[in-house]
């Protein structure tokens, strides 16, 4: 029996496991949110990065990828990789997975997706809402041992648009964090202009 993996993060651009499939898609009752905190791949514990994880909302989509993976040690490859790669995120689901918005009846049912709770006894790395600003401007500044937290940002964006997907909340942030970026490049040739 196959076994079904939804990316919805990082997992659509950089899977890190072998799979037989991929299926661009959606899964309904679900909105993806730049709620949890990242202090092992974005960010550190010190200053954590912000990464995507799924929050329930009646009538909303989420758009990503969901893989196949058949054999025996391709799935056991690709548990050990998720369990480690997303180990900040206390809850697995299993989902119907949606590849068509007039279908009735979904592609695939019991499809595994991981996602961080806001429970804070078991993910203390959830940080939550907060305004646009506020949530752009800590991306900016984050960093972590996967590289700037904005170039997660910027590759999640990316990703939703070559597959054709568009996503109100993730476009928001991308558009408020180049807006924070060119504000701070504008001051720095300022800065310098005025030191030369």
């Amino acid at each position: 029996m196959a076994m079904w993996v939804f990316g919805y993060g990082s997992l659509i651009w950089k899977t890190g496991f072998p799979f037989d499939e991929s299926l661009p898609g959606f899964i309904k009752g679900y909105r993806r949110v730049f709620h949890q905190g990242s202090t092992d791949h974005r960010g550190t514990p010190d200053f954590p990065g912000r990464t995507v994880t799924l929050e329930a909302a009646h009538e909303e989509v989420c758009c990503g990828v969901a893989y196949k993976i058949t054999k025996e040690e391709d799935k056991r490859d690709a548990l050990m990789h998720l369990e480690v790669r997303e180990k900040q995120y206390d809850q697995k689901e299993y989902v119907d997975f949606f590849n068509d918005s007039n279908a009735s009846e979904p592609a695939v049912t019991g499809v595994m997706v991981y996602i961080a709770s806001p429970d804070k006894k078991s993910n203390s790395n959830y940080l939550g809402p907060a305004p646009l600003e506020d949530i752009a401007k800590q991306i900016v500044k984050a960093k972590g041992p996967s590289g700037p937290n904005r170039d997660y940002l910027f590759n999640l964006e990316e990703a939703l648009a070559q597959l054709g997907f568009k996503d109100k909340h993730v476009t928001d942030l991308a558009n408020q964090v180049r807006r924070i970026l060119s504000e701070t490049q504008e001051l720095d040739i300022d800065a310098t202009a005025n030191n030369v």
